[in-house]
């Protein structure tokens, strides 16, 4: 997918879990279940938007579920305190043991960088959520956030770990 639109230049960097130099690295791994039928449950969980929607996170979503291209806005906070994120899913991956997408950052989202959601289904049968991202500040807002926006980040992951080992039970 081409760079145009979004705000930073190393899209789709994160489809092998690489992090690119110049941002705070993120990588949050969370046991979510056991077995094929968990497996089914958090992909589709994840791919649908249905992880994000039970965190609670507002989602608007330009397809009900995540393919390359698709516009998401992402709406957390509460009353005028409310963070609007614009992004665009960049890659998905969808297999037996392997589900994911990651979303790129568009103008107006406060930071800069791309997130990766995936689900994989081990060798021993345990189902992980592996959140992975790479971000700088775009906004003043986000730069005087300071060091509570790596904390903010990493206390979203591990939420998404949770909301998915729930949703996720056969």
């Amino acid at each position: 997918m081409s760079g145009r639109d979004f705000t930073y230049p190393e899209v789709g960097a994160t489809w092998d879990a690489e992090r690119p130099a110049g941002y705070r690295h993120l990588r949050v791994r969370t046991l979510v279940g056991a077995g094929p039928a968990a497996m089914r449950n958090a992909s589709d969980a994840l791919m649908e938007f249905w992880m994000h929607r039970a965190l609670p996170a507002r989602v608007r979503a330009s397809a009900p579920r995540a393919e390359p291209g698709v516009s998401v806005e992402m709406g957390v906070g509460l009353g005028p305190f409310r963070l609007l994120a614009p992004c665009r899913v960049v890659w998905t991956r969808e297999d037996d043991r392997r589900a994911g997408w990651a979303y790129g950052t568009l103008q107006g989202h406060p930071m800069a960088g791309e997130e990766a959601f995936v689900v994989h289904l081990d060798d021993e049968g345990e189902v992980w959520l592996t959140v992975t991202s790479f971000s700088r500040p775009a906004t003043a807002a986000a730069r005087l956030a300071g060091p509570l926006a790596p904390v903010a980040q990493r206390a979203y992951a591990r939420r998404c770990g949770a909301v998915l080992r729930r949703l996720a039970r056969p």
